[in-house]
């Protein structure tokens, strides 16, 4: 659905998966159900009597290797690739049921979330679907890793990776996010590890549930992984994966150009909360219907100073 429909929309019915935890390596189901206009996306932990964790800024506990969220000591791992199945297939409003403390890892890109959308359906709502209107450039940076967003009038993603390995190198891809492209082009690009990492994180009691069946994991010269690589680029594909289900915790779609430089989960959260505190960088717009995508150019024109 092109982020340009005029009407919010959740899931058609209720869609279940069932997986394993990265981190924790324990079972977890995971439900996509429908939610009422203006709930944005909410997590609730059915072992825990459904207590509501929402999939906000505020929300956020602490993201190394994996974004985490966390609401008066409750709290749930993992949660960046379905986030990011969600907005890039177009949902705005949509009740994630997890029993158990991690949202399951599946393969390791956000595929199998986005095929649950495709069989659940989507439905379009009564209230305006709305976006977050980027004014002003805002950025993080740590060293020589950065993340930026600026005025635009479409959700694009230019990103570029630089790793010393000979499958990476230095990668750069953009993604505008509508029609269909996180399904086609992002959704199944895998997470990806190197095997030092690995077995730093295996002696920190991570990784538990860490295989090859859902991490591309890197050798020094080399990939553990027999079945190869989805798409050349797969690395930068997924770091662009993680922009997605990261922003989303904006709580809608963004108007706005993200350009990222080597960035992960930390400086994700760090731009998110810049941006949300600069109030003079952003504005919420309803977006216009579709056959009046050319008002688009003069909403946005007339929204920015």
């Amino acid at each position: 659905m092109s982020l340009s429909s005029a009407k919010q929309t959740t899931v058609a019915e209720p869609v279940e998966v069932s997986g394993i935890g990265l981190h924790t390596g324990v079972p977890v189901s995971l439900r996509l159900l429908p939610a009422p206009p203006d709930t944005g996306y909410v997590f609730r932990r059915t072992d825990l009597g459904g207590f509501e964790i929402p999939a906000t800024v505020e929300s956020v506990a602490h993201c190394s290797y994996a974004t985490t969220l966390m609401r008066t000591g409750v709290m749930l791992s993992t949660v960046e690739h379905v986030l990011a199945a969600l907005r890039g297939c177009g949902i705005d409003n949509a009740f994630v049921d997890v029993d158990n403390l991690e949202v399951p890892i599946m393969d390791g890109s956000s595929e199998a979330f986005a095929e649950m959308i495709e069989r659940a359906g989507v439905t379009e709502q009564p209230l305006a679907r709305r976006a977050l209107l980027v004014r002003k450039t805002v950025s993080a940076s740590s060293g020589n890793r950065r993340i930026t967003i600026e005025p635009s009038d479409v959700y694009e993603i230019d990103c570029t990776i630089d790793f010393p390995h000979p499958f990476i190198g230095v990668q750069q891809r953009s993604v505008t996010l509508d029609n269909g492209s996180f399904a086609r082009d992002i959704a199944s690009a895998r997470t990806f590890g190197f095997i030092e990492e690995v077995e730093a994180l295996r002696r920190a009691n991570l990784i538990r549930g860490g295989s090859l069946d859902n991490a591309i994991v890197l050798t020094k010269h080399g990939m553990l992984n027999e079945s190869g690589l989805r798409f050349g680029d797969e690395f930068v594909r997924h770091k662009i994966l993680d922009i997605i289900g990261d922003l989303a915790l904006l709580g809608m779609t963004l108007l706005g150009r993200v350009r990222a430089e080597r960035s992960g989960h930390l400086l994700h959260a760090a731009l998110t909360s810049s941006l949300l505190r600069n109030r003079s960088a952003w504005e919420i717009v309803d977006l216009p219907a579709p056959a009046e995508d050319e008002a688009t150019a003069s909403l946005v024109s007339e929204a920015r100073p």
